[in-house]
């Protein structure tokens, strides 16, 4: 009991100290709230074979630009072992004059429980747009697109060792995306100047690791704190006016965001999170437009 309320103290002073902390972070690519991935994944559906999810959340990222997104989320069991899920998401960015809503990406994935210990997730994310928002004739920086407009490969490895939980991903993408964003298109007197060029942009892969402690408060009062860990293996690229391919210094690296997650059980089928995530340390450039000051999250979930 002692260790536990140890290891759940610290985690929590962590997670909580990332929210005053100087700098920018969070650059998830999608897996990292993909199911099979967030903790509590080895929770059961409570004896039921379907849940409904509901959820939106506020952000703040760079350039002073505000973020609202929703989602909504099915999951079904179809043994004890196997389950399949399925997220539509959306997002609106406003700042600067500038704002955009549109559908974000489809995600496809499944769990396979290897044994209670363990399972596997295989994932796909399909985009709904093509990353090349318009405004006033230009293509709009990473910023303002509603989605990577990349097809992603997700993999997956979730453990459990006594109360922790340890998750592994990695997320490729699998094609480039139809960005035009030229910075110097924009005069030098306009916000747009100060983005990172995309033209065709290429996005390197994305390796995952996340440690939460579970944490029983009440009968029906859970809270999870989680140290996320996100490593961009490489550089990533575009192509200049001249359509020569060049690297952006500075994109490849470690992200790492504190969580928090609290879950309350309204009724033995229905229940509701909050869950908040803070940078720590981040990357010197992330021209993906992912930077997050703060996430908050609501997410109303039945099961039936």
């Amino acid at each position: 009991m002692k260790t536990r309320i140890i290891i759940l103290f610290t985690l929590a002073i962590v997670t909580l100290c990332l929210k005053t902390t100087l700098g920018q972070g969070c650059s998830d690519a999608g897996f990292c709230t993909v199911s099979g991935l967030k903790p509590g994944s080895f929770d059961t559906l409570s004896g039921s074979k379907n849940k409904l999810a509901f959820g939106g959340s506020i952000a703040k990222a760079d350039h002073d630009i505000s973020i609202l997104a929703n989602y909504i989320e099915f999951s079904r069991s179809i043994s004890s072992k196997f389950s399949i899920h399925c997220k539509i998401t959306s997002i609106r960015q406003e700042g600067n004059q500038i704002s955009n809503f549109n559908l974000s990406d489809l995600y496809f994935s499944s769990n396979f429980l290897l044994n209670k210990y363990s399972k596997i997730l295989v994932g796909i994310k399909i985009p709904l747009t093509n990353a090349n928002k318009i405004k006033d004739d230009y293509s709009l920086p990473m910023d303002y697109q509603s989605s990577l407009g990349t097809f992603d490969l997700i993999l997956g490895l979730n453990f459990k060792i006594k109360q922790l939980q340890l998750a592994i991903g990695y997320e490729q993408a699998l094609t480039k995306n139809k960005n035009e964003f030229l910075a110097e298109n924009h005069s030098t007197s306009s916000i747009l100047n100060d983005f990172q060029s995309t033209n065709h942009y290429s996005r390197k892969a994305d390796v995952l690791a996340r440690l939460a402690y579970p944490y029983m408060l009440l009968t029906k009062l859970k809270i999870t704190p989680a140290v996320l860990a996100i490593y961009h293996v490489a550089n990533d690229k575009y192509d200049n006016a001249f359509n020569t391919t060049l690297e952006i210094p500075g994109s490849k690296g470690l992200t790492l965001n504190g969580n928090l997650f609290i879950d309350y059980e309204l009724h033995p089928k229905h229940t509701v999170q909050l869950s908040g995530g803070f940078p720590f340390v981040v990357r010197d450039n992330r021209p993906d437009g992912l930077t997050r000051k703060f996430v908050l999250n609501l997410e109303y979930g039945f099961t039936f």
